[in-house]
């Protein structure tokens, strides 16, 4: 019990100031006897209030609760917010720091909320995280430090609540483009109007003719079998064609933007990607890849599709080894035998890395048709637009200039040779694959 009040004291910056502010008066007494008699009541009178406000702070065996609320899952390169819920049992209000123990993926060594609570209050104190990468998270301890009014010590309090959570690829913006492609109204995200051209139906049912039928379906058969009823064949848009998205997962996907990998901006666009198909009554499948093939999960419109895709997308790992195209031209020529729009998220840093992979993408092309979407370096671009202030800023410049306009090269090479692509900043991947996709539709390409 003793040890339990001592382990959780803590002396306070105003006890130290005071007692500096006595230990001058006392050494400023040799030359001043009087202030030596004022030193000592004033040495008095701290240790008294020191006494005090330890008796003050101690005197609750149970001082404040505090519960933290976390979301049941946290959404990867998205701000997820965390409420901490403190109750103080004091009849005064207490100055409160509270350091909550965050996962050590998120890597924040200085993190702390200060507040004033007020007597037997209740408040609620809210922060926010953005993880990097998918996982487990543990959340540890919640540590919170009181002052009473006087302020010399602080009572540490200990909340034991570690919780566990895990990090999803980016569920949040996947509601808004559910809910936006739901609605019709996908244009808000920079979606872009395009007018259908050509036709492509497929037969729905047999029905009665009534005024404004095209005469040209009339089906003379199922007329005859009516004894003189004209009927008529019913069609609908074709909507129903296979979308899949491969990520690469190899060593060109390492590289960092704001935290977050290309894999996982990848990933994040193919989850989004594959529920605005779905919803656009498009079959949806995953092909993972790097040195091995990784994941394979048929296209498809049922219900638990999104469920698979999202759990599939979660589980992915890597080492970040060199991908092989060509395990993947197989799989692609031996499981996805249906003409299918294929979106490969993939990075090709330079014109020398496409050639390498440039057989298999067109041998793939010729199959199904093939977006390929990479991405731009934008730090790269800020260097190329920065100002020349030596010879080794100017000889940086020249080399990202060099590497941005390899990147055009590679753009250009495969439009050359029929191949659609896209060329994006990673923030602005998932509005261009879907845009990309949207248009692809509106055409009906595939």
């Amino acid at each position: 019990m003793i040890r339990e009040f001592y382990s959780s004291l803590f002396f306070g910056r105003r006890f130290y100031r005071l007692l500096v502010t006595v230990i001058i008066g006392f050494v400023l007494s040799y030359g001043i006897p009087l202030l030596f008699d004022v030193s000592r009541i004033a040495f008095l009178f701290l240790i008294l209030a020191l006494i005090l406000d330890y008796l003050v702070l101690f005197s609750r065996k149970r001082p404040i609760s505090l519960n933290r609320e976390l979301p049941d899952k946290l959404s990867n390169g998205d701000q997820n917010k965390v409420a901490l819920i403190l109750s103080s049992h004091y009849p005064f209000s207490v100055q409160v720091r509270v350091i909550d123990e965050l996962p050590v993926q998120l890597q924040v060594r200085n993190f702390s909320l200060q507040t004033l609570v007020r007597p037997n209050g209740t408040i609620t104190l809210y922060y926010q995280v953005r993880p990097t990468e998918r996982g487990e998270y543990l959340f540890h301890d919640t540590n919170a430090f009181l002052k009473s009014p006087l302020g010399l010590v602080e009572r540490r309090v200990i909340a034991r609540n570690e919780q566990r959570v895990k990090v999803l690829p980016s569920y949040q913006q996947l509601r808004q483009y559910e809910l936006m492609a739901h609605s019709n109204k996908l244009s808000e995200t920079g979606g872009r109007k395009i007018r259908k051209i050509g036709q492509s139906l497929e037969f729905e049912q047999i029905k009665e003719y009534i005024r404004g039928d095209d005469i040209r379906n009339i089906n003379w058969k199922a007329t005859g079998r009516k004894g003189g009823q004209i009927m008529v064949n019913k069609y609908t848009d074709e909507k129903s064609q296979q979308v899949y998205c491969i990520i690469d997962k190899g060593r060109v996907m390492k590289m960092p933007f704001e935290g977050l990998t290309l894999l996982d901006y990848s990933i994040n666009a193919a989850l989004i990607l594959s529920s605005v198909a779905l919803v656009k009554q498009d079959k949806a499948g995953l092909v993972t890849f790097a040195d091995q093939i990784g994941s394979f999960l048929p296209a498809d419109h049922k219900a638990i599709q999104m469920n698979n895709i999202l759990e599939t997308l979660y589980n992915q790992e890597t080492h970040f080894l060199e991908s092989d195209f060509e395990k993947l031209y197989s799989l692609i020529r031996t499981r996805i035998t249906q003409r299918s729009l294929i979106v490969l998220f993939t990075n090709f840093e330079t014109f020398s890395a496409l050639k390498r992979q440039l057989p298999y993408i067109l041998t793939i092309g010729k199959s199904h048709l093939l977006l390929v979407v990479f991405f731009e370096n934008t730090e790269l671009g800020e260097l190329t637009e920065s100002s020349v202030r030596d010879v080794e800023s100017l000889y940086s410049k020249t080399i990202a200039g060099k590497f941005m306009y390899e990147k055009r090269l590679i753009v250009k090479e495969l439009q050359q040779q029929g191949i659609a692509t896209i060329l994006t900043k990673p923030r602005q991947l998932t509005v261009n694959a879907v845009n990309k996709y949207l248009e692809i539709k509106a055409r009906q390409a595939i």
